[in-house]
């Protein structure tokens, strides 16, 4: 944890202002914690397995919901390109262009030659994929508040944490 990083609580995992809540001196883990990673990991699961069947139901896969998402969420003033999509979604470029090549064949994208670099493809959204990924984050959204709620992840928690991971997405995709 670096000395800018808030101090989260052991058993509610919520910012305390204290000290980091596990001593990497200790010996062993409590109960408690063992406890809240196993209920955080669970309902990550849950939401993950939600979202698939949520992409499914506009007919996609959780892979190209994932696509809709990066090229939707990419900052700067330039479309994102295939080798920064594969760096979000942690696959290879390969695959990238392998992925964007079925989006592309759905309609839900397009790619486009950089501007300044001929040899640089660019991945932009079309109406349909902007239509898409507007309805399934609008539904993610609403199903992530939920399970904050279930978790007691309070609203300033996630805001901090997303602050935090958007500060970082201009920086150094490679932790996404």
């Amino acid at each position: 944890m670096s000395d800018d990083s808030p101090a989260l609580s052991a058993t509610t995992g919520i910012d305390t202002g204290a000290e980091p809540a596990i001593d990497p001196a200790a010996s062993t883990l409590s109960d408690e914690q063992y406890r809240v990673l196993l209920v955080f990991r669970c309902a990550l699961r849950e939401y993950l397995r939600w979202s698939a069947k949520e992409a499914a139901s506009y007919g996609l896969t959780p892979q190209q919901h994932q696509l809709l998402l990066a090229v939707r969420a990419h900052p700067g003033p330039r479309p994102p390109s295939i080798s920064e999509i594969a760096e979000y979604l942690l696959i290879r470029h390969h695959s990238a262009v392998e992925l964007v090549t079925r989006a592309e064949g759905l309609g839900l994208i397009r790619r486009r030659a950089d501007e300044s670099d001929q040899r640089v493809v660019r991945v932009v959204l079309t109406d349909l994929g902007a239509e898409r990924i507007e309805e399934l984050s609008r539904s993610h959204l609403a199903e992530l508040e939920r399970v904050a709620t279930d978790l007691a992840i309070s609203e300033g928690l996630l805001e901090q944490l997303s602050t935090r991971f958007i500060s970082q997405l201009g920086q150094d995709r490679s932790g996404c």
